[in-house]
């Protein structure tokens, strides 16, 4: 047994006080305090005097030692006022269960859908959410071989002489010097400093146009004088060697999105002929095979217009009570066979907040499709697994509807000057070279979760499927099926005074025993 007045001054001498309760259990479990405290000294405020209370026995006795002790303390506070969900999420993770289970059907199994209660969010959550974030995609970059001699940046620019070497940090700022060089500021946790890219280096220059802020990169070059002379950037990428899953059996996947049921330009009459053929109704005898063979439809947000979603809206509405345009939007739905998953994520038209990551819709509110029988909600963006088996694992479908698009279509010149909005594929590929669906901080609005970033693509998905730019896409990129839906509505007043053009009524078909791909009009 440790004796408690080595105990007192160890942690007294860090500038930590911890409770009787504490003391006596460390030393009853003779614990090794340097151990211990290398454990819990990057999640508490090393800024302040800290106290230590009795939550931290759960500590001694957890297998995770990682946990936010804050947001723990939280959860026991709202515990004790009857609240105790998030209670019971921290005490699951540090038994060590923290792997979702994926929960539905033997069809559709949810791997993970956001469904944090809200509540109020401080400051100091977004400082939480940004070292979450570069713990992750650190974590992705550290395994890219082209990063050697790694160190931080409080390393670099305490070195004398000039080597090669590398490091992983988030932009802050990106300019053009005077002699058509791009400099970036950099950080990581222990300092900053400025990355030369020359110009001279036309391959590296171009990719390093695209580079926005608050991303996370590693660069590789030499060092000098609080700076780094880029040779090559590293971003955190999909590895080449992902496998392409094959089913085996030939079933079909539909995806849809943007149906904005209640618009007055929503296209009822192109709806009713995808509901005759999804039926069997109608088509050539390979089409209805198609429709017979269809076990899966995506609809990627937007299900409905909305209210008061921009000014004016009410002029542009035929249903202007938005209970009703869910209704509405249900009774199409239900004209679906019920031998076919509906998987439903929200959008930005949806009754519901804009900030990322939107939680399932709200069953007050869209009461009528919550009780089709067929139908799996799931937050924006979610992973869900889908058509697996005894011997085959499914095929993972990352869901995200694609608020952020407009920002990259804006801003990024690889997206913009080639294509723009008519190239969804080139966003959807620069998100998964970056691993994250939104990483600039302007570019959606999101909710700050001290736990996570929900944002993050930690799992590699085998689909990519998005919507909200209204015009169908289908490509690949290292193996995964990248999908952008179409949308139901024709051209509104808004998309021509900006010079969209979509492409409504399109449905992109995907054969999973072949990964075949094909749009229909309908």
């Amino acid at each position: 047994m440790k004796d408690k007045k080595e105990i007192i001054k160890f942690f007294l001498d860090k500038s930590i006080l911890i409770s009787k309760q504490i003391i006596e259990k460390l030393a009853e479990n003779d614990v090794d305090l340097n151990q211990f405290y290398e454990n819990i000294k990057n999640k508490i405020d090393s800024d302040s005097f800290l106290i230590l209370d009795q939550h931290l026995e759960e500590f001694l006795v957890s297998t995770r030692k990682d946990i936010n002790w804050k947001e723990y303390d939280k959860s026991v506070v709202l515990a004790k006022k009857g609240n105790d969900k998030l209670y019971d999420k921290f005490t699951e993770y540090m038994n060590g269960n923290e792997e979702e289970k994926p929960i539905g059907n033997k069809d559709v199994k949810i791997i993970f859908s956001y469904d944090e209660e809200s509540k109020k969010r401080e400051v100091q959550d977004f400082v939480y959410l940004f070292n979450k974030r570069f713990d992750s995609i650190e974590k992705i970059l550290k395994n890219r071989v082209e990063l050697q001699n790694l160190l931080s940046i409080k390393r670099i620019k305490q070195k004398q002489d000039k080597d090669n070497l590398s490091l992983i940090a988030i932009v802050g700022d990106k300019k053009i010097t005077k002699n058509g060089n791009i400099i970036l500021t950099v950080e990581d946790r222990t300092d900053s400093i400025n990355v030369l890219i020359n110009k001279n280096k036309p391959d590296l220059f171009k990719l390093a146009r695209d580079i926005v802020a608050d991303e996370i990169i590693g660069v590789v070059g030499v060092n000098g004088e609080n700076i780094v002379f880029a040779n090559n950037v590293v971003w955190p990428e999909i590895p080449s060697n992902k496998e392409i899953k094959n089913a085996d059996e030939e079933v079909f996947a539909l995806f849809l999105s943007d149906l904005h049921v209640g618009s007055d330009n929503f296209l009822e009459e192109n709806m009713q002929k995808f509901l005759k053929w999804i039926k069997g109704e109608v088509g050539s005898e390979k089409q209805k095979e198609i429709a017979k063979k269809t076990k899966y439809i995506f609809i990627v947000g937007d299900l409905v217009d909305g209210c008061g979603i921009y000014p004016g809206q009410e002029e542009e509405l035929v249903i202007n009570d938005i209970y009703k345009q869910y209704d509405e939007c249900a009774k199409y739905l239900k004209e679906i066979p019920s031998n076919i998953n509906l998987i439903v994520c929200p959008g930005n038209h949806d009754a519901m907040r804009i900030a990322e990551p939107q939680p399932q819709l709200y069953q007050d509110f869209a009461k009528s499709l919550w009780e089709l029988p067929n139908i799996h909600m799931v937050s924006n963006p979610s992973m869900v697994n889908i058509h697996s088996s005894d011997n085959f694992s499914g095929f993972d479908v990352l869901l995200y509807h694609g608020f952020s698009f407009d920002y990259y279509v804006a801003n990024v010149d690889g997206i913009r000057m080639n294509g723009g909005y008519d190239r969804a594929d080139l966003i959807m590929k620069f998100l998964l070279k970056r691993r994250h669906l939104a990483p600039t901080h302007t570019s959606t609005l999101y909710v700050p979760d001290a736990n996570q970033d929900n944002l993050v693509i930690d799992k590699i998905p085998d689909f990519f499927v998005t919507g909200h730019i209204h015009k169908s896409s289908v490509s690949s990129y290292k193996n995964i099926t990248l999908i952008c839906g179409s949308c139901w509505q024709s051209k509104t007043p808004f998309q021509e005074k900006v010079g969209h053009h979509p492409e409504p009524c399109r449905v992109p078909i995907v054969n999973l025993k072949t990964r075949d791909m094909k749009i229909m009009r309908f």
